[in-house]
């Protein structure tokens, strides 16, 4: 430091003596003058530098612990995120969008209310005060949280315009508002699985909003559409809603899935929820029972035991079977519920849901071929939908001849009914497996799937179907000029050691129209009750199958599907006449 006077002399002196020419210099002044400029410059230039090093490290330290401190106050609250981060994502994520345009998702600016309890007047009458415009605070909590030494407090996040012009007139010091980005689900309830919801960093959590998470957060807020038809799903939610009030099921389902290209149009979890209030919903409610659940699904499994037998080869429409007396297999008597008790055709056995002949059936097949089959309809692993939260199915331990009779009319295995209703679809499509989407398929985009079982086995089955409904246990699942083809689904729930035959999963698998299959709508009533008195079960083709037909009625003209003049009194009559010619007199 004792260079800086010494600078200012040797160069005052320079200022005022004015420098000899360069040929009448001294050599030693000269060195000696330039020596000591030399000293006196690089001491200079080091005390410079080391000046700016101090100063740019506690610029930086300041900076750090500023940072650091406005941190704390912003996030002196559990659940308070970074409002950059927040401003990014409601500037980045895109909007959830059905297949005709209506919002799903969007993203809007709402106002927070916060407080800095240093300067807060008096505690409890701010919370007071503040309980008169908004009711549901927690007056104690808050009053104890003003009364804090912490900077920042969260009061109430999301206000309502309403609410934030209320709080605005009480003029309470110490109390702010801050922009917040908040997701918006506009039909609410309405597909509120299929949607799903983001946390409050806009982080997809479940749904479309988790499974489509990369790109709505693309960065530049590009929308995303689902194949969702919100009117299609208003009909299929409806239908469900009043079966499952008036059969007091514990939950119901429902899923609508075009063939030929996968697309799923509605799909329905009862109970739902709110997306716009996820926390106050139960895990019951935001349980994806379509697609999350796994459930016995019965005698739907039916179809598929036709189907394997016929594409093997060790039956055919006109093979019998033995149901005259239960089925014998590991130490357990397999029965049927209204027992023929005679021999059975392979048309008989399906539209009168034999599980002595299905089980005859499967045997006949064996294991190996029965689980390879179930295995190309993806009904051994999750479905390959989008969404998280398709479940993986419940499988046997051994896969031995008990297994193959119980899985032939759908015991003792678990699917989703998502899985379900894929397989299904697969039999409409001419054999062909097309996994199912929640994105949309454009109209001239070639869907390129997998073919499962022979086309004629697909179309064998599927007669047998429409017969079912025309003349079997899915009597109730018709709608007049669709040719509603389907099976339906009686299963016992499972219990400890056993099953409780008073509680029941109910369920239709349908295919519509059946001489031009476009559609397959599943439906599945979880422990529903008959309206009392009565004594009569409420199996599938009595609580499930009159929602399917229902459900067909009100969506077909949406779907641009032509009704049909054929008699269905006469089509029964062909098929049967197609079918079992030895029962035609």
């Amino acid at each position: 430091m004792r260079l800086w006077p010494f600078r200012k002399q040797v160069s005052a002196e320079a200022r005022t003596l004015a420098p000899p020419p360069l040929a009448e210099a001294a050599p030693a002044d000269m060195s000696r003058l330039l020596r000591i400029e030399s000293d006196e410059t690089r001491a200079m230039e080091s005390s410079r530098g080391r000046l700016r090093v101090m100063g740019l490290s506690m610029a930086l330290g300041f900076a750090i612990l500023g940072g650091r401190a406005v941190e704390v106050a912003v996030t002196g609250s559990a659940d308070a995120a970074s409002p950059n981060r927040q401003a990014v994502a409601a500037q980045a994520r895109g909007d959830l969008f059905d297949r005709t345009g209506q919002v799903l998702a969007t993203t809007l600016d709402t106002h927070s209310l916060y407080a800095d309890p240093a300067l807060v007047w008096d505690a409890a009458e701010t919370a007071e005060m503040l309980a008169t415009v908004l009711p549901d605070i927690d007056v104690a909590g808050l009053t104890e949280e003003l009364d804090s030494r912490r900077r920042f407090v969260w009061v109430r996040r999301n206000l309502t315009p309403r609410q934030r012009q209320a709080v605005f007139a009480l003029g309470l010091p110490g109390l702010e508002f801050r922009s917040e980005p908040r997701r918006v689900y506009p039909r609410g309830r309405l597909a509120s699985h299929v949607v799903g919801y983001t946390n409050r960093d806009m982080d997809g959590l479940a749904g479309a909003e988790r499974a489509f998470d990369s790109a709505l957060m693309s960065g530049d807020g590009r929308p995303v559409a689902l194949s969702i038809d919100m009117a299609v799903q208003f009909h299929l939610d409806e239908v469900l809603r009043a079966s499952m009030a008036e059969y007091r099921a514990l939950a119901a389902t429902g899923i609508v899935m075009n063939v030929r290209t996968g697309e799923i149009l509605g799909m329905v979890s009862l109970p739902d929820f709110d997306p716009n209030r996820p926390a106050d919903a139960s895990n019951g409610e935001r349980l994806n029972r379509a697609a999350q659940s796994v459930y016995e699904m019965g005698s739907t499994f039916k179809a598929f035991t036709v189907a394997v037998a016929l594409e093997e080869g060790t039956a055919t429409m006109e093979s019998r079977y033995d149901a005259r007396a239960p089925l014998s297999v590991g130490g357990y008597e397999i029965s049927d519920y209204h027992g023929e008790e005679r021999w059975l055709t392979v048309p008989e056995i399906f539209t009168h849901s034999s599980n002595i002949g299905s089980g005859h059936m499967a045997l006949e097949v064996g294991a190996d071929a029965q689980r390879g089959f179930l295995g190309d309809l993806r009904l051994l692993e999750r479905a390959p939908i989008e969404l998280a939260e398709s479940a993986d199915p419940l499988l046997p331990r051994n896969w031995g001849p008990t297994e193959t009779v119980t899985i032939s009319y759908g015991h003792g295995i678990a699917v989703s009914p998502i899985a379900t209703i894929a397989a299904f679809a697969a039999i409409a499509n001419d054999g062909v497996y097309v996994p199912p989407t929640l994105l949309p398929v454009a109209a001239d985009e070639t869907i390129l799937g997998e073919r499962v079982m022979r086309s004629e086995v697909a179309r064998d089955v599927l007669a047998l179907m429409r017969e079912n409904v025309v003349g079997g246990t899915g009597g109730n699942a018709e709608a007049v000029g669709y040719l509603v083809a389907g099976k339906t689904g009686t299963a016992d729930k499972p219990t400890r050691g056993g099953y409780d035959t008073s509680r029941l999963l109910s369920s239709f698998s349908a295919v519509f129209p059946a001489n031009d299959p476009q559609y397959a709508i599943l439906v599945l009533l979880d422990e529903p009750q008959m309206p009392e008195p009565t004594y009569l079960r409420p199996t599938g083709g009595r609580v499930a199958a009159p929602a399917v037909g229902e459900i067909v009625a009100r969506i077909a003209p949406i779907l641009g599907v032509d009704r049909s003049n054929e008699d269905p009194v006469g089509r029964a009559a062909l098929v049967r006449a197609a079918l079992m010619p030895e029962m035609i007199p």
